[in-house]
């Protein structure tokens, strides 16, 4: 796929994830956390083109958190976004040498990383004014949370294209939520991003989410629709047919019985005669055990 077709389908599918989820409405200032990988170019990348084209209007923001890796090139994103004209913000927060004081060597750093980064970009949104949080998180890391959650967790749980934020203050979105993850390894590579490694939690090979990854990878070369099927069937639930009783009242559900003196009105079936017309319920029976 050329650059220009692979921009066109891009654009489709963040265009309708916006759409189906009601992202981005007029008026709104939009946060693009920029952390200088693939993903979150490509989304600032989309999103500017979505803004020139957008029948609403809204601002986009890049900002970045300096999290003082060492090595870490700081002079890349402002001199790109710069180049670029998109208005930015740097945030400076040693990040780095908390996840390294508090976790010992070895220990997975993601968990801890990712809360003290949302800790900041949630002050600077505040501190801006920003309406809308635009995160990088594509369909192939939705689908690796769900399962690292199933797998790992005992919960059925992925990340939502859209959320709120648990102190209500703000809201989050996923502009990238339908997008396979080989679309934006070959779109940054055409583009040619100036990408920053992560030498903190990108380095951790022994990370159960790697392991996800490599699992989907093989799951699409075997069969390259089951991803997709698998992101449809998050946005087609049926609780009934789960077993979660938060979810669904199967405790108040109350099957067909026989009352006293008469045959089984399911034996016709099982013993291969025809169906009755009707299944008697008991109703003041039934009624009685709702109240109880």
């Amino acid at each position: 796929m050329n650059l220009k077709n692979l921009e066109k389908r891009l654009a489709h599918l963040v265009g309708t994830a916006i759409r189906d989820y009601r992202m981005i409405e007029d008026g709104d200032r939009v946060m693009v956390c920029l952390s200088g990988g693939k993903d979150s170019h490509t989304l600032l990348d989309i999103l500017l083109l979505l803004q020139a084209r957008a029948p609403v209007r809204f601002e986009l923001v890049a900002v970045n958190l300096d999290q003082k890796q060492p090595g870490f090139p700081a002079h890349v994103l402002p001199e790109y976004l710069s180049q670029r004209g998109v208005p930015f913000r740097i945030l400076e927060q040693d990040t780095y040498s908390v996840v390294k004081r508090v976790l010992p060597e070895g220990k997975t750093m993601c968990s801890l990383c990712s809360r003290l980064r949302r800790g900041a970009l949630y002050r600077a949104a505040e501190e801006m004014g920003v309406t809308k949080i635009a995160l990088g998180h594509h369909r192939d890391d939705i689908l690796a949370t769900l399962f690292l959650n199933m797998f790992y967790g005992s919960k059925l749980a992925a990340m939502p294209p859209k959320l709120r934020s648990k102190d209500g203050k703000h809201v989050v979105i996923r502009p990238l939520a339908y997008v396979p993850e080989r679309y934006i390894v070959r779109y940054a590579e055409l583009r040619q991003f100036p990408i920053i490694p992560c030498n903190l939690c990108g380095s951790q090979e022994n990370l159960k989410r790697k392991q996800i990854e490599q699992m989907l990878r093989q799951w699409e070369q075997l069969e390259p629709k089951r991803l997709h099927n698998i992101m449809r069937a998050l946005q087609n639930v049926n609780p009934s047919h789960l077993a979660d009783r938060r979810l669904y009242d199967f405790e108040s559900l109350a099957g067909a019985f026989v009352p006293e003196g008469e045959d089984d009105p399911l034996a016709a079936i099982d013993g291969g005669g025809e169906p009755p017309a009707e299944v008697p319920v008991h109703w003041p029976a039934l009624n009685a055990r709702r109240q109880a």
